[in-house]
Parts: structure tokens; sequence; C-alpha cells
């Protein structure tokens, strides 16, 4: 399972659209190792001037490189992650996630981080297991 949702937020879920603080804390609570690597990412963009940062290190133990994988597969959690930042992030393999500034996204960076070429270039034997 991605996420241990509560029972009030199951419910709340069953009745109608859920509050994106409520989704967010849930996905806070069940992805610790995702949420605080992307919090790190977004905390180095936003100390720093560039367009971008990412995390280059790979998660210490399968279950951490599951959240991450996880959290970064499913559609709304992505997006829930973005606006609750207030970034666009983009993924490579199994653990290099990047957060980019949202006015960068069209920009030379962002496309040479999702593009086939920068894909290619970020593959090593070490990280052919993920």
């Amino acid at each position: 399972m991605s996420l241990t949702v509560p029972p009030a937020l199951l419910d709340a879920a069953e009745r109608g659209p859920v509050d994106d603080d409520a989704f967010i804390a849930c996905v806070r609570d069940s992805l610790p190792y995702a949420w605080a690597t992307v919090s790190r990412v977004v905390a180095e963009l936003e100390s720093s001037g560039s367009d971008r940062a990412d995390n280059a290190i790979p998660p210490p133990t399968e279950a951490d490189r599951g959240q991450l994988l996880r959290a970064l597969a499913s559609d709304a959690i992505r997006a829930g992650l973005e606006r609750h930042f207030g970034v666009r992030l983009a993924f490579q393999n199994c653990h290099r996630v990047a957060a980019f500034r949202p006015d960068t996204v069209d920009g030379p960076a962002y496309r040479r981080f999702v593009s086939p070429r920068g894909q290619l270039l970020n593959q090593s034997p070490e990280l052919r297991n993920c």
C-alpha cells in the first residue's frame, strides 16, 4: 500500500472530495523518507539561486526506495507534493528526484533533466538494480 489512511480520512473520501491539507498530512505520515527527501531538495532549491536542486543520494534501504517510488509514481501524491511545496518535481531512476521552480519548467535545465539524453547520462552499473 502506498498510504496508511486514517479511518476519518477514508470516511471523508467516501463522502466526497478530500481537503488537500489532510491528504498531504497522510502522505507525510505514510511516506516519511519520501517526504524528508522532497523537503530537503525543495529547501536546497529555495536557498539557492538555481533553477533546480536534486537528490543524488541513493535511499539507505529498499523500504525507503519503495517510498520514494510510490510517492513519485502516483499522480495524486506527486501533484499534492508539487502543490504543497510550490515546485515541479521530476524523477529519474530510483532516487534522483529534482525540484524546479515552476517558472523554469520550460527552460533548458528542466528540459535537460527530463530528456532521454538526461536519463541515459544518469545511468551507471550501480543504478541498474532500481
